[in-house]
């Protein structure tokens, strides 16, 4: 179970991202060759191909997000020792967290709206609340993601962390830093 955890902890969007793109490829090689091999169009290909690139977008702010990949410009922070940048950007982190925090709510009344509306895609039928849940399963993992970033950052202007990335996943880097008792002082009192 913990190797499993720990696969999807380093792998979970570039699977879902991979599978994603390779379904839309498939899908739009399926019409090219329908349409201009044999001669008719297929009423659901467009559709579908549509449905999944609005999930791969949405589910690569979490990719981008667990691993530091953004439009930034950071040759300021640059300047600094390696804890003064990591306190950039766990400032960074805390923006970008609260910002996603603030969106789940609107994300999940959109779905619950859908939901209510019945609505269903002209071409498939499908449910279109498979649709629209995209943003909502997306923020939520990206604010997880968030979590994890801070937790590293943290560990790295505290003293604790010397590596960045840190060797081991995500996951087990906020599990080290609950247990080292982050947030305590030698006594394990509150800091």
């Amino acid at each position: 179970m913990k190797r499993v955890l720990h696969y999807l902890d380093e792998n979970l969007e570039e699977m879902l991202m991979i599978l994603l793109l390779v379904a839309m490829t498939c899908i739009m090689g399926i019409q090219i060759f329908s349409r201009y091999v044999l001669r008719m169009s297929l009423s659901w290909s467009e559709e579908v191909a549509r449905y999944l690139f609005i999930w791969s977008a949405f589910m690569s702010v979490s990719l981008c997000t667990r691993k530091c990949i953004s439009i930034k410009i950071d040759q300021f922070i640059k300047f600094f020792p390696k804890r003064g940048e990591a306190a950039f950007k766990l400032l960074n982190l805390t923006i970008s967290f609260v910002l996603f925090v603030y969106l789940i709510p609107y994300a999940a009344y959109y779905l619950k709206t859908t939901i209510e509306s019945g609505q269903v895609s002209p071409a498939c039928g499908i449910p279109m609340y498979y649709v629209q849940s995209a943003p909502l399963v997306c923020f939520v993992l990206t604010a997880f993601r968030l979590v994890q970033r801070w937790v590293i950052n943290l560990k790295i202007v505290l003293g604790k962390d010397e590596e960045f990335p840190p060797e081991g996943t995500l996951a087990e880097s906020i599990v080290e830093s609950v247990e080292d008792g982050i947030g305590t002082d030698a006594e394990g009192r509150d800091a």
